[in-house]
C-alpha cells in the first residue's frame, strides 16, 4: 500500500493484548508492525495507546512516501499453500493420505485446520 492508496483503517490490523508479568502491565502488540507495543496498567489503555501509536506511524509513512502494511483482515488469499518438506515426511504423509482413503492435499488440509 502506498500514499496513492487509501489509508488503512487502524481497527482492521491484528493486535493482542496480554499480560506482562516482567513488565507488571498489560503489552498490545500488532502483528502486522512486529517493533510496536504499548504498555498500560488495564487491557483497554494498552489497546487504545498502541491504536494512537500505529495512527501516528502510518501517518508518517505515508508523509515520507512509505508502504504502509496492509491489515491481514483486508487481505485476500487464493487458498493456495507451497509447502517445501523433508522429502521422508513427504513419503509419511502420502502414506498416511492413503491410509485414510484421501489424497495428499486434503489430508494435509485437515491437518492445518487442527
Amino acid at each position: 500500500m502506498n500514499s496513492t492508496i487509501e489509508r488503512p483503517a487502524v481497527e482492521h490490523y491484528r493486535y493482542s493484548v496480554e499480560w506482562s508479568a516482567s513488565d507488571g502491565e498489560f503489552v498490545a502488540t500488532i502483528a502486522e508492525f512486529p517493533s510496536l507495543s504499548w504498555l498500560a496498567a488495564s487491557q483497554i489503555e494498552a489497546l487504545r495507546g498502541l491504536e494512537a501509536v500505529v495512527t501516528s506511524v502510518i501517518d508518517d509513512m505515508l508523509e515520507s512516501g512509505e508502504e504502509v502494511p496492509e491489515p491481514l483482515a483486508d487481505r485476500s488469499y487464493s487458498g493456495r499453500v507451497n509447502l517445501r518438506v523433508d522429502p521422508a515426511v513427504h513419503r509419511k504423509l502420502a502414506a498416511e493420505a492413503l491410509r485414510h482413503g484421501t489424497s495428499l492435499n486434503a489430508y494435509a488440509a485437515r491437518l492445518l485446520e487442527q
